[in-house]
């Protein structure tokens, strides 16, 4: 059976070519919690990188049943590794964006989708005008059936050529995840009047939102 976010098709189309985040990076350090934990509720976790985190937060930030977001690096080799380092593109990190979910109220596969749509799958080490490692599509699974739902999602999205070119999100075991910078976190909501936030960050969200009710 094919998943879920196979209805999306048609509109994936619509997101793709909104450029990836700048990497002139300026906030105020502000820590924002997405949401407030629910009590006995038990979430799960999903780690995703679609290039910049800035884009990546805001779209599942939208995400109902997404408890909290956080950005930060994941897949390299440098301890402790700053923005500054992971920027060089040879620590092997990537911009990443761990996710906790409540699955009462969405699900492993609906994330997925959000995925999918939230950026350009087929772009090689990239998004936009973002170049390198750590801006690579992939996808961070936390145990077999993660991996294995996602391996059947891109081979479903491949059969059907959802896009113009075979998807190249790479699946990677999750890893130790380094939280980024205070001035990265909940970037959007603190900067919506930057130039960036206005022209690149809000329409994409503001197609994603149209696409993922």
């Amino acid at each position: 059976m094919k998943f879920i976010y196979l209805i999306f098709i048609s509109l994936i189309g619509c997101l793709i070519g909104v450029s990836a985040c700048s990497s002139s990076h300026v906030a105020t350090p502000v820590r924002v919690a997405s949401n407030v934990i629910p009590m006995n509720k038990k979430l799960d976790t999903a780690v995703f990188a679609a290039g910049c985190f800035w884009c990546t937060e805001a779209v599942f930030l939208q995400v109902k049943g997404v408890i909290s977001v956080r950005s930060g690096y994941m897949g390299g080799q440098l301890e402790q590794p700053s923005y500054e380092a992971v920027c060089t593109g040879t620590t092997g990190h990537a911009e990443v964006c761990w996710i906790e979910f409540d699955p009462e109220q969405v699900t492993y596969q609906q994330l997925l989708a959000a995925f999918f749509l939230a950026h350009d799958p087929t772009q090689l080490n990239r998004q936009g005008n973002d170049e390198g490692t750590q801006y690579r599509s992939a996808i961070f699974y936390n145990d077999a059936s993660q991996k294995e739902v996602a391996q059947a999602a891109i081979q479903d999205l491949n059969e059907v050529k959802a896009y113009p070119a075979p998807i190249v999100t790479s699946l990677e075991p999750m890893a130790t995840f380094y939280v980024a910078e205070d001035y990265h976190q909940n970037y959007y909501a603190l900067n919506k009047n930057q130039p960036y936030c206005r022209f690149v960050i809000q329409p994409k969200l503001e197609k994603f939102k149209q696409v993922f009710k």
